[in-house]
């Protein structure tokens, strides 16, 4: 057995975020796999695309508002992680990433941080039916384990 803090390289677990209530049960769940492997854990959130903007070739337009939810994420983290004693010693970092594909900003993120794993909630969206869910889409990479939490 390796003992804490020692190994071959710094351990990380990448989370999605998306604001659903499946996302929050994915960041709780690698809340635990961070603090239980020692690892550095990181929350990331990509800009949602406004079908409108999106038409109009200007989503940066619409993106100010998206911030304002981003930074209320953060402080909803920072609150729940501040209440769990054993959270208090967790590293932690949340990532914002502007508006795109979420499967390509999880996986740019997850890559440059070397990941030991990526965990992100199942997808209830109807386009995701069409175009596949987060988590299946980031399965199929093959290049980290990925959780999917209900």
């Amino acid at each position: 057995m390796v003992p804490p803090g020692r190994g071959d390289g710094a351990r990380v677990v990448v989370a999605g975020l998306d604001d659903s209530d499946s996302s929050w049960r994915a960041v709780a769940y690698a809340v635990g796999l961070a603090r239980r492997q020692e690892a550095l854990l990181v929350l990331v959130h990509v800009l949602p695309a406004h079908p409108l903007a999106m038409l109009a070739g200007a989503a940066w337009l619409l993106a100010g508002p998206d911030l304002t939810a981003a930074d209320r994420m953060r402080d909803r983290i920072t609150a729940g992680l501040s209440c769990m004693v054993e959270a208090r010693t967790l590293r932690w970092e949340f990532e914002v990433l502007p508006v795109g594909d979420p499967v390509a900003g999880i996986a740019r993120v997850a890559d440059g941080r070397r990941a030991d794993t990526v965990v992100v909630g199942t997808s209830h969206a109807l386009c995701h039916r069409f175009g596949g869910a987060t988590g299946s889409r980031l399965i199929r990479t093959g290049r980290w384990p990925v959780v999917v939490v209900p």
